[in-house]
Parts: C-alpha cells; sequence; structure tokens
C-alpha cells in the first residue's frame, strides 16, 4: 500500500531539492527514497525508475525555466528582451541547478509531453529573436548559438571554473553584450 501523502510530484519534489544538492548525475533513487523515509520498491508506485523520475525532472525544469524566461521576456524586444532573458535563464540555473540540468535532456522519440514542452522553451528564444528579425532557419541557428553560449556560461560557473579575480557577473554582461552585437548582425 503507498505511503499516505506521497504522489509522483512529492517524489518529483524531494528529487529536485537532492539534485540541487548533491547534482543530477548522483541523484538515485535509494537517495530518494531515504529522504522520504520509504523503501526503494515503493517509489515504483509512483514513478518508472531512475529514468522516469529524470523525465519527470526534466519537464519540471523545463516548465521553471520557461516560465521564469517567459516572465523575463514580457513587453520587451530585442537587446532588452535578450538581457531579461539571459538574466532570468541563469538565476534559474543557479538557482536550481537539478531541474536545470535534467532540462537539457532531449525528448525521447514520441514523447509529446515532452517534446511539446522542449518546444515551449524554445518559442520564447524565437520570439526573442523576432525582435532582431530572425525567423526560418535563421532565427533556429541563433536559437541554438544563444543557448549553447549561456548554458556553457552557466555550466562553467557553476563548475567553479571562473576562478580569475574579475567580475563573473561582469563577464556575464560581456556574453550578452557579445550575443546581441551577433544577433543585430547576423548573416
Amino acid at each position: 500500500m503507498p505511503r499516505a501523502g506521497l504522489t509522483p510530484a512529492v517524489v518529483v519534489d524531494e528529487a529536485a531539492r537532492l539534485a540541487d544538492e548533491v547534482g543530477l548525475d548522483r541523484l538515485t533513487l535509494a537517495k530518494v527514497a531515504s529522504q522520504l523515509g520509504v523503501t526503494l520498491p515503493s517509489l515504483y508506485k509512483h514513478v518508472a525508475g531512475l529514468d522516469g523520475l529524470r523525465r519527470l525532472l526534466a519537464l519540471r525544469g523545463i516548465h521553471e525555466l520557461t516560465a521564469a524566461t517567459t516572465a523575463a521576456a514580457v513587453g520587451r524586444s530585442g537587446t532588452d528582451a535578450l538581457r531579461a532573458v539571459s538574466a532570468a535563464y541563469r538565476d534559474y540555473a543557479r538557482a536550481h541547478p537539478g531541474p536545470y540540468a535534467a532540462a537539457l535532456r532531449a525528448p525521447e522519440r514520441g514523447d509529446t509531453e515532452h517534446q511539446a514542452a522542449a518546444e515551449g522553451a524554445v518559442a520564447i528564444f524565437l520570439a526573442m529573436l523576432d525582435g532582431y528579425g530572425l525567423s526560418g532557419e535563421r532565427a533556429i541557428d541563433a536559437v541554438r548559438v544563444a543557448r549553447s553560449a549561456l548554458h556553457g556560461f552557466v555550466a562553467i560557473d557553476a563548475a567553479g571554473g571562473f576562478g580569475l579575480p574579475q567580475s563573473v557577473a561582469a563577464s556575464f554582461d560581456q556574453l550578452v553584450e557579445a550575443l546581441d552585437r551577433a544577433l543585430r548582425t547576423w548573416p
């Protein structure tokens, strides 16, 4: 019989907290079960194993990141939108490293829920790029460049890779300014 109050949402909440604490790569079902005070087999009533849990974490991360970047973009366009979306992206990745890392996972073929969530996240970037006059294949290339630059920065920052004394925030601002220049002159 399932433990009273234990639901997939409760399991994902605990998994997200643990992934933030120990890292997504070190998250195990055993750790989640231990933190929830249940046996490992009890979790299988709520999630489809570790892969299923990672999928749910990916959905959570995508939805939260999309909400953060959408809120940042509202009422803005062009450079202002890029700055706001970039800051929201970085802030989310720093505050929620576990779900953020899970959100990078590509949807499995046929997983329409995950695919729709991923498309929603990309749509924010596409809408932002509309302010630069970019659409179609040019916009897809620009989305990939922008996301890669932002992810690269937040990943290096999270790993402690920016050890030089200059302000990391100032370097991030320079990255966003460089992206802005690139987008304004996109080939």
